[in-house]
C-alpha cells in the first residue's frame, strides 16, 4: 500500500471513530446499574463484561496502531476498575478521543507498516479498520442487550423505538 493511500484511508477511518464516540458513550450509559450481571446465554458477556471490553479495548485497539506493535489485551475483569457504566462512559469520553489523535498523527508510511496482531502481518491501516469494527460490532451487541436489561436504546444512526416513544410521551 502507498503512503498516501494508508493516509487517506486512516484519516476516513479516524472521522468514522470521531463521530462514533458519543455515540458509543451513550450506549455504555444506557446499561442499567441494577442489571450489569444480565447475559442473554452462558456463552455470552455479561453486560459490565461488554462495557469494560468495549471501553477498554478501544483504546488498546488505538494505543496498539499508534506504538505499531501487539500488545496483550487489557485485563476487563473487576480489576480494571470500570465498575458501573457511567465510569466507563467517562473513561471513554476521555481516553478514545486521545487515542484517536495519536494514530492520527501518524504519517502515510507508517499508517502503510506491517505489524502482527493476532498472529495476522497487516497494515496500521488495516489494523485500525478492524478497529472500527471491533467497536461497532461490540457496541451493537450492548445495544442488543439494553431492552431485556429494562433499559432503553438510545439513539445510534437516528431514533430508536425508545427515543421515539420518549419524543410522543
Amino acid at each position: 500500500m502507498r503512503p498516501e493511500e494508508a493516509k487517506a484511508i486512516g484519516d476516513f477511518l479516524l472521522a468514522t471513530l470521531d463521530t462514533e464516540v458519543n455515540t458509543t458513550a451513550s450506549v455504555l450509559s444506557a446499561v442499567p446499574g441494577g442489571r450489569l450481571d444480565y447475559r442473554p446465554d452462558s456463552l455470552s458477556k455479561t453486560a459490565i463484561g461488554l462495557v469494560r471490553h468495549i471501553t477498554l479495548e478501544d483504546e488498546w485497539f488505538l494505543n496498539m496502531i499508534a506504538d505499531g506493535r501487539f500488545s496483550p489485551p487489557p485485563d476487563d475483569s473487576d480489576a480494571c476498575g470500570i465498575m458501573t457504566p457511567a465510569q466507563a462512559a467517562t473513561r471513554y469520553k476521555d481516553r478514545i478521543p486521545a487515542g484517536i489523535a495519536r494514530v492520527r498523527a501518524l504519517s502515510g508510511a507508517q499508517l502503510a507498516d506491517v505489524m502482527e496482531m493476532f498472529g495476522m502481518k497487516l497494515p496500521r491501516v488495516a489494523a485500525l479498520g478492524l478497529a472500527v469494527r471491533h467497536s461497532t460490532h461490540h457496541r451493537g451487541q450492548l445495544s442488543a442487550y439494553l431492552r431485556a436489561m429494562g433499559g432503553k436504546v438510545p439513539s445510534i444512526y437516528g431514533p430508536s423505538a425508545d427515543t421515539q416513544q420518549a419524543a410522543t410521551v
